[in-house]
């Protein structure tokens, strides 16, 4: 595979703009960064993250969009743009990577799929659990059958986020919950499918005066039992106690926590219960430490190489993003 020859739209503080561009970096044996653009006046914006950039060719959208060297795009603006600027890439026939979840016009987000349907491109997104080695492995797992028939599926994912952040989520429907509850209810839809109703939790919890939705909870009904993400932006601790829990009929397995942090990569921890007694110790695994894009963006550039299928299907990311909408209430 000859390096791909990539380009950047954007970054923002509340996005993984500045460390996907650094892992593109680390990666220079498969990418080659063309040049990037800052829209939305986000130099004005986000000056100190744009700074990271500086030995990038700064080029406008349109120079990126029509230099025909350039094979596939990042998108990491501002949440409520990514849609508007995938849709621009696909148009130019870019393969696409995108920050989750996509903006909040559900109608647009269609017609960007379509067009990347039509110009047979690929479409990936950076819901980063998709590659997390022991979540991978519990969802193969999982489609085995190996916990049996599942009952419920409970998926946390909290921090404690400065005033400035939260007060910010007001640029979102049911604000935490869409924010990152996104990368949960992707988990929950590749494990149990479409639910048979949607019941929406989230709340405010009014610290420093702030009132809008910085506690998120969904809870999805599915035929054997009730599914749940939360997602805080006022939890003390949270990051360390971001878990996955599967309950099946043969099994239960819990991810917990979902990162646990090492200074340069992250590692997960498993724990597994087969047995019937009520104190029985777990099966506990722990993944090889990895860093959480890396893989994300290398499988990408297989993908637009040719060389591997993206399992997450344009048509899986439109219903996706249409079930998260739902989920928000919007």
């Amino acid at each position: 595979m000859g390096k791909i020859k990539i380009a950047q739209i954007g970054t923002s503080k509340n996005s993984h703009g500045n460390p996907i561009f650094a892992s593109i970096k680390r990666q220079s044996h498969i990418f080659e960064m063309v040049g990037c653009a800052f829209p939305e006046n986000e130099k004005e914006k986000f000056p100190d993250l744009v700074e990271a950039f500086a030995e990038c060719r700064e080029m406008t959208v349109e120079e990126i969009l029509n230099n025909k060297e350039i094979e596939a795009v990042i998108i990491e603006t501002e949440e409520i743009y990514l849609t508007k600027y995938a849709l621009l890439a696909a148009k130019a026939g870019k393969h696409i990577h995108m920050e989750k979840p996509g903006g909040l016009d559900h109608t647009l987000f269609e017609e960007m799929i379509e067009t990347v349907k039509a110009k047979n491109l690929v479409f990936h997104t950076g819901y980063m659990y998709r590659y997390n080695p022991s979540v991978m492995q519990v969802l193969k797992d999982v489609k085995e059958g190996k916990y049996g028939e599942i009952q419920s599926v409970e998926a946390q994912m909290s921090c404690w986020q400065k005033p400035e952040l939260r007060q910010w989520l007001s640029t979102f429907p049911s604000g935490m919950l869409y924010f990152l509850g996104c990368h949960l209810i992707d988990l929950i839809y590749q494990i149990q499918g479409e639910p048979e109703e949607i019941i929406n939790l989230s709340a405010s919890t009014g610290f420093d005066g702030i009132h809008n939705i910085d506690q998120g909870m969904v809870a999805l009904r599915y035929k054997n039992g009730v599914s749940f993400a939360k997602t805080s932006g006022v939890e003390r601790g949270g990051f360390e106690r971001r878990q996955l829990v599967i309950t099946g009929s043969k099994g239960t397995v819990e991810v917990n926590p979902l990162e646990i942090g090492l200074p340069d990569s992250q590692t997960t921890r498993v724990r597994e219960y087969f047995s019937e007694q009520w104190r029985d110790q777990s099966i506990i695994s722990e993944c090889e430490p990895n860093y959480r894009f890396d893989s994300m963006l290398a499988s990408f550039a297989q993908m637009v190489a040719g060389e591997k299928t993206n399992p997450y299907t344009p048509d899986y990311e439109l219903r996706l993003h249409k079930l998260i909408t739902k989920c928000c209430n919007k």
